[in-house]
């Protein structure tokens, strides 16, 4: 079983209330960074903590979801292990995965409806990296 965890803003709120139980009715073990409510809060408060525990090894993979999906890609992203991905797609979700080897999927809720949110979600955690020839590009990430 994979742990995720999962974390935004204001904005992110709804959708990460309905990709919750989504998930753990999959399997997964989800832990939630908050926010709690649709109260304006500031992303990075919820999406550093995440981040880190993904970047420890605590967590497998990571859920980021804010308005437009950058703010919590550009905090996920600040930390050195951490490589996040905003995605718009199911195609970009398993590329991310495939190609860069991401652990932090960044969702634009006010971007995506609901259903391909969790759609890209499912698609993220279920696909592997794929190593090889793309190993040596994401070892190059890393400055």
């Amino acid at each position: 079983m994979k742990n995720i965890g999962i974390g935004g803003d204001h904005a992110g709120f709804e959708y990460k209330s309905e990709i919750i139980p989504y998930l753990e009715g999959l399997g997964f073990k989800v832990t939630d960074f908050g926010p709690n409510s649709t109260d304006s809060v500031d992303y990075p408060d919820y999406i550093h903590p995440m981040a880190s525990k993904v970047e420890a090894g605590e967590l497998d993979l990571g859920i980021a979801i804010c308005g437009s999906g950058n703010g919590v890609c550009m905090t996920a992203n600040k930390h050195q292990g951490i490589r996040a991905a905003l995605t718009w797609n199911s195609e970009l979700a398993a590329l991310a995965r495939q190609h860069n080897n991401a652990n932090v999927i960044c969702i634009p809720a006010r971007f995506v409806d609901l259903d391909l949110a969790k759609e890209m979600v499912k698609v993220f955690l279920e696909t592997d990296f794929e190593g090889g020839r793309h190993q040596k590009r994401v070892d190059k990430i890393n400055c």
